[in-house]
């Protein structure tokens, strides 16, 4: 049996994977979910969150694990758990992108998903500092945002219970650049994209998968948040690949 540590994506905390936890502890493994900084029941200042202060708060998580994890990022936590692992990766069993794109060394994410967007385009550059857009938090997406982006084919009930305890974002993490020697690169690595996916989209997967191939590429008949959509199915998914 394997130990997993979920990382939640923007917006979201610990508190997504309360459908997905108990359906990998009833296959028998271990589960950890830290909420990131700022996020979830964090009260960490938004203006002091930063892409280092997350990639620590995983660190402590796959320290604590006691031995090595499968390592699960969602959406923009794809990319917080790759600094994570790119620090420690004797800790990393594998890491699984799970709607998310695969990070680049040398640029941000803000960056990387113009990228994914246009890849036959020029790369975009990085935002200067002070950029009055990138350095104020963003807010949590409106209930009507929320329900056509990222929960586009989930129940009433968990559109009901997630939309109030989404949470601003600190965008920071996102416009920092990632720093992802090349033995990230050599570490286990597989992809769940999710077909019905408004957010990161069919084209963001096809792009990312060109330029990063995953040994293991899997796919999901759901939205954006399928720890919500079909959990059960989720965890059979991530329980193949421990």
């Amino acid at each position: 049996m394997a130990i997993f540590v979920l990382i939640h994506g923007a917006f979201h905390g610990a508190w997504c994977w309360v459908k997905l936890r108990p359906e990998l502890e009833r296959r028998g493994h271990r589960v950890r979910t830290p909420d990131m900084p700022g996020c979830g029941q964090d009260r960490t200042p938004l203006a002091e969150v930063t892409l280092a202060l997350c990639a620590d708060r995983i660190g402590a998580a796959l320290e604590g694990a006691g031995e090595p994890v499968v390592l699960v990022g969602h959406s923009m936590g794809a990319t917080l758990a790759s600094q994570a692992a790119a620090r420690r990766p004797e800790l990393v069993r594998r890491m699984v992108f799970l709607a998310g794109v695969i990070p680049m060394h040398g640029l941000s994410l803000y960056s990387l998903l113009h990228q994914m967007d246009d890849p036959q385009g020029p790369p975009r550059p990085e935002p200067p500092p002070g950029d009055p857009w990138l350095d104020l938090a963003q807010p949590p997406p409106s209930f009507e945002r929320a329900q056509v982006v990222y929960y586009n084919d989930c129940a009433s009930e968990d559109i009901a219970y997630a939309v109030p305890l989404l949470r601003a974002q600190a965008n920071a993490p996102r416009r920092t650049k990632l720093d992802l020697p090349p033995h990230f690169y050599d570490l286990p690595r597989a992809f769940i994209g999710c077909a019905q996916d408004r957010a990161n989209t069919p084209v963001r997967q096809q792009a990312t998968l060109a330029m990063f191939p995953c040994r293991r590429q899997l796919s999901l008949p759901t939205g954006h948040s399928p720890f919500f959509s079909n959990p059960a199915l989720l965890a059979e998914m991530l329980a193949s690949l421990a």
